[in-house]
Order: C-alpha cells, then sequence, then structure tokens
C-alpha cells in the first residue's frame, strides 16, 4: 500500500447522533471521535445501538423504512449527512459484516464485480483484484482456483475475501461489525492479525462483543450502553484509559464483568 494511501485516512467525528426508528429512540446523542489511521472499538451489551450507530456512517441507513438519523457524521472536514453522492461515499467507507457474506460468484469474479460496477478501467481490475487478495493473505491460498466458487471457501477464508472486496475499492475508512463473532478461534484469529496490519493505513470503527479482543486491538475504546430503551455513549477514551482507569461506572462495571 502506498505511502499516498496511508495519508489519506481521514478522521471521522460523530456529533451528537441520533438514530430513530418510527417512534423508538435506538441511539441518542452520541459523540465520539477517531483519529485518522486510528482503530476504534465500539463496545457495550447487545441492543445499545452499536451496529444502528455504525450503520449511519455509510448511510446505510437512509435505506431503512421509518429510520431517522440527527446529529452530524464529519470525515475531516465534510459533514457526510449532506453528501448527495451515496455510491462515492460508500466507495470512500466500506463495511464488513459479522457474517461473511461474499456474493454467489467465483472467488475473483467477488473482487472484479465491484471494480465494475464502479467503473474502475478494465486494465487496473484484475492487478488491484490480485493486489487485495495479497493484501488479506488469501493469494497463495486461492490463486490456484480463483475461478471457483466463494461459497466454497471456509468461513475464514470468505470472511477474508468480504474484507479484500472492501479494499480493492480502495476505501479511506473500515467498518467492522463484529468482523470474527461468525468464526472458529484459528480463523478468528487470522482475522484479527489481518485487522492489525490494516491499523495505521485505515480509519477503522470496529463493533466487538469481545472485551479481549478490544484490548488487543484498539487504539481507543467507546462504551455504549442502554439508558430505559435508548442507547447511549457512557464514555469514549484511548484504550489503556478505558481498561485501567475508567471515568464512569458503568464503564468500570462493564470492563470488570460486572454489568453488560
Amino acid at each position: 500500500m502506498s505511502e499516498q494511501q496511508t495519508h489519506r485516512a481521514p478522521s471521522l467525528v460523530l456529533e451528537s447522533v441520533s438514530v430513530s426508528y418510527g417512534e423508538q429512540v435506538a441511539i441518542s446523542d452520541a459523540s465520539l471521535q477517531v483519529q485518522p489511521g486510528e482503530l476504534m472499538a465500539l463496545v457495550g451489551p447487545s441492543g445499545c445501538g452499536k451496529s444502528s450507530l455504525l450503520a449511519t456512517i455509510n448511510r446505510m441507513s437512509d435505506g431503512v423504512s421509518g429510520c431517522r438519523v440527527g446529529g452530524k457524521i464529519w470525515l475531516d472536514d465534510e459533514d457526510i449527512r449532506q453528501r448527495g453522492d451515496l455510491v462515492a461515499l460508500r466507495r470512500q467507507v466500506g463495511m464488513v459484516f459479522q457474517q461473511p457474506n461474499p456474493f454467489p460468484l467465483s472467488i475473483i469474479d467477488n473482487l472484479l464485480f465491484p471494480l465494475a460496477e464502479h467503473r474502475v478501467p478494465r486494465s487496473q481490475r484484475r492487478a488491484r483484484a490480485e493486489q487485495a487478495l495479497r493484501d488479506v493473505g488469501l493469494w497463495e491460498e486461492v490463486k490456484g482456483r480463483l475461478s471457483q466458487p466463494a461459497l466454497g471457501l471456509s468461513g475464514g477464508q470468505q470472511q477474508r475475501l468480504c474484507i479484500a472486496r472492501t479494499l480493492v475499492l480502495e476505501p479511506q475508512v473500515l467498518l467492522l461489525d463484529e468482523p470474527c463473532s461468525a468464526l472458529d478461534p484459528v480463523s478468528s484469529r487470522v482475522v484479527e492479525a489481518l485487522i492489525r496490519s490494516l491499523k495505521r493505513r485505515y480509519t477503522i470503527l470496529m463493533v466487538t462483543h469481545n472485551l479481549a479482543q478490544a484490548r488487543r486491538l484498539a487504539d481507543s475504546v467507546t462504551v455504549c450502553w442502554l439508558e430505559g430503551q435508548c442507547g447511549c455513549v457512557v464514555e469514549s477514551n484511548g484504550c489503556e484509559q478505558v481498561f485501567e482507569n475508567p471515568a464512569h461506572p458503568i464503564t468500570a462495571a462493564y470492563c470488570a464483568g460486572e454489568a453488560g
């Protein structure tokens, strides 16, 4: 990956973001700041709005009936809530989901298809696909069977292919929604090592229920919680600060395994 790409990782700032579905407020007044090239872990109990918050950043929430989003979301000095071109936004802000979801195509076509959809010149597609597979450590494993179905890969390989499918579009921000939770321990370690290798090159916001994983990977941590039926952010700080000297009693209890 070039130095030019390294320096293009933007800051990501959520300012008083709220998410509602009909009359139900899922998360209220959430603020956090991810520095360029930093990995922030978003932790907290189920149902506190972590995934809903993640979906606001590449505006996947725009397609959800009855969903309303308030506040501001900044990539550097641009409020993406005002962005008109969502295709360009989702190329800039890539997302990887909990369950591996390769397209029902061949391994190589999982990468060539998005490149074609985003009108990357045909002459560049094969090289970019190979580089993405190398970046996620899959090239040596699949180079002899690129035309075989992606669904024939193992779960861990499928998840790395999905990460490669995101990276092939050269995003600046990665949103990872529990990327290891559906994997076995061996595959999870491989994907964790991959995520660690992507730090500094991309600005990363990762939802995880695994506090040990957050501690291993994250530069900073945001703790979400439920107040009544509404999610909120109770603390956002450096990883060591959150785990060793939390400012909020909820954070202290959650990190000690006494709540959540």
